[in-house]
């Protein structure tokens, strides 16, 4: 047996022996007795280039191109080869000081000395030329193509998002990326960065001493190809985007228009917005700073980050909730007593007309029935029991959750539940008396603009949504997230709906509705007014949405601080956006422009809509 493991031992040894032999003869022919890699070697260099995709492009939802990219070029610089530099001429060319060329080679050399960095960033087509053409003459440095987002046109900022640089932290997180690569920073460009950000490629150049490309090495055998990234098909219509835009200037507030139907974002508005064209280029570092620094914050996506009281639009779900619950029916009434304040009309003696006519006693009473159910003799513990059913309906509706909108930093807003309760006032030491201010969309209660366009779907569609979404699909095989179009269910009776709808239908419509002045012949639109307080000048809030049978939008409207409450504002502003949707085009032009050029602070005329036929 030994012999055996002898003899195994001394073939092993002997294989090993050969191969050993057989480099040190190969390693001699190549070093010593064959100059061709010697000389290949002294009289060139290897660069490696990545090869940068291109960005995927961004359309709406008739396939007019939004976002598309442009040719930049980026100045490499390889510290270790750079040699024999007229520093003077090369600032020069470049446009750079001397003191600036000293700081640019000092953190050049801080990330490495081999590895290539940018020391020029986003020099255009024109500079390119001038520079290409003397660039042989400073060895280490070379010029690497890249490309930057362009805008066909200045809308839609806040849903787009831009892209930058990589910081430490991102290139951490994910060893894709590395110095000097791209990322998408916020909106669709932060969302879908897997989609549209391609697959790098690789390329190794040979350079001679002169710093002159020779060619690939080994006719490009080790080359990787760049891979383009997708393309994305979002869901707005950029004629509408544009038009709410335009609506919303000199405003702060925002715009949300949803196709109930499949619960694709049809507009996304925040306001103040800004041209993204500024967050592109040399200049978006000044251009950002600029913007983070306006008092007036158009960077704020107040569409999905702003959590608003919701005033009286949340009767509409008061109403549900109590109707399902059988505390109230749909002919129940209540005396309008002033209990909390009230606008001067008639007692409601309906659901329907409590709605129509936004009567606070009403709600105040409703709400009253929703929390103390008579389930416990103890009142503190029959609002407990009362406010968990209520908190659980609301979150139904989509209150007080993310939504699941694909887009990033969306706020959930507040629906109180007894955990806060207990938290302020102590277990058992509350009861409907504390918290009524609930009832009208006051209190503890915020919401986020995104879902109040998504209450008005869910109206449209008489108890049901879609998740919102602003991406239809992506890439050439036309993907799509199927989660989007899952439907939402509320679980509570159609029949509900239609009484609830029909108060909205009066509210615009009949005599003693909140939101004249969003009235349209021609289109039925059902709709619900908000006068949310707030110190100073309270906020306008309208959602609504049109047709009222087979609806085609749902919109949800949010002006800050506006003389005038949710139908001197944001209703009219809502019904311009309907009309221009359903009709695609405005004929209220009077009126387009007084709402266009006015601004908030000021007291609007009495106005009236005209007949359109």
């Amino acid at each position: 047996m030994a012999d055996i493991y002898s003899n195994r031992s001394g073939i092993v040894k002997l294989i090993f022996i050969t191969v050993s032999v057989v480099f040190v003869i190969r390693l001699f022919l190549l070093q010593v007795v064959n100059n061709k890699y010697r000389d290949l070697a002294e009289r060139n260099a290897f660069r490696y280039v990545t090869q940068y995709p291109a960005r995927g492009l961004i359309y709406d939802r008739n396939g007019e191109l939004l976002v598309y990219n442009e040719a930049v070029y980026d100045l490499m610089v390889i510290p270790r080869q750079v040699k024999n530099l007229d520093t003077a001429n090369f600032c020069s060319l470049v446009g750079i000081t001397h003191d600036e060329f000293v700081q640019k080679m000092k953190k050049a050399r801080a990330y490495s000395s081999y590895a290539p960095s940018a020391f020029v960033k986003q020099i255009s087509k024109e500079e390119y030329g001038a520079l290409q053409e003397n660039l042989y003459k400073f060895a280490g440095f070379y010029v690497q193509s890249r490309t930057l987002r362009k805008y066909e046109r200045p809308i839609a900022a806040h849903v787009l998002g831009y892209i930058g640089e990589v910081d430490d932290k991102e290139i951490k997180e994910n060893p894709y990326y590395k110095q000097g690569d791209y990322i998408g920073k916020s909106g669709l460009e932060k969302s879908y960065e897997e989609q549209l950000r391609g697959q790098k490629g690789k390329k190794i150049v040979l350079v001679d001493v002169h710093n002159r490309e020779k060619g690939s090495f080994q006719n490009g055998m080790y080359d990787t190809v760049a891979v383009a990234g997708h393309n994305l098909y979002s869901t707005l219509d950029a004629d509408l985007q544009e038009y709410a835009e335009k609506l919303m200037a000199n405003k702060r507030g925002s715009i949300v228009a949803i196709e109930p139907s499949t619960g694709e974002i049809l507009a996304f508005v925040s306001a103040p917005t800004y041209n993204p064209n500024l967050l592109v280029g040399r200049v978006r570092g000044e251009n950002y700073n600029k913007l983070s620094k306006d008092i007036s914050k158009p960077l704020f996506n107040r569409a999905l980050m702003a959590t608003y009281p919701p005033g009286s639009i949340f009767k509409v779900a008061q109403s549900l909730i109590a109707l399902d619950l059988g505390v109230i029916s749909p002919g129940t009434g209540f005396a309008c007593d002033k209990v909390v304040g009230c606008h001067g009309h008639p007692n409601a003696n309906s659901v329907s007309e409590a709605i129509k006519m936004s009567c606070n006693p009403y709600f105040y009473y409703t709400y009253k029935r929703i929390i103390q159910q008579g389930k416990y003799n103890n009142i503190y513990k029959d609002s407990q029991y009362g406010l968990t059913q209520w908190h659980d309906y609301m979150l139904r509706f989509g209150f007080g959750q993310r939504l699941g909108i694909d887009l990033p930093n969306v706020k959930r807003g507040v629906i109180p539940d007894t955990t806060l309760y207990n938290k302020w006032y102590g277990k058992e030491r509350w009861a409907f008396s504390t918290i009524y201010s609930n009832s009208i969309g006051q209190g503890e209660v915020l919401i986020v603009p995104l879902q109040m366009a998504n209450f008005a779907a869910t109206m449209a569609n008489r108890g049901y949504y879609y998740t919102p979404h602003l991406v239809k699909y992506y890439g050439d095989d036309s993907v799509r997230n199927d989660e989007f179009y899952t439907k939402h269910e509320i679980g509570i009776p159609e029949h509900y709906f239609d009484i609830a709808v029909r108060g909205m239908y009066g509210v615009v419509h009949e005599a003693g509705g909140t939101a004249r002045r969003a009235k349209i012949d021609d289109i039925a639109i059902c709709g619900k007014t908000g006068t949310a307080e707030n110190p100073g000048d309270d906020h306008s809030v309208f959602i609504c949405f049109a047709p009222m049978d087979n609806p085609k939008i749902a919109v949800s409207v949010y002006v800050e601080n506006a003389k005038g409450g949710g139908g001197t504002w944001a209703a009219p502003i809502a019904s311009l956006v309907v009309e221009k949707y359903v009709r695609g085009s405005v004929e209220r032009k009077d009126f387009e422009k007084l709402y266009m050029e006015t601004n908030p602070c000021q007291k609007l005329p009495i106005v009236r809509n005209k007949k359109h036929k």
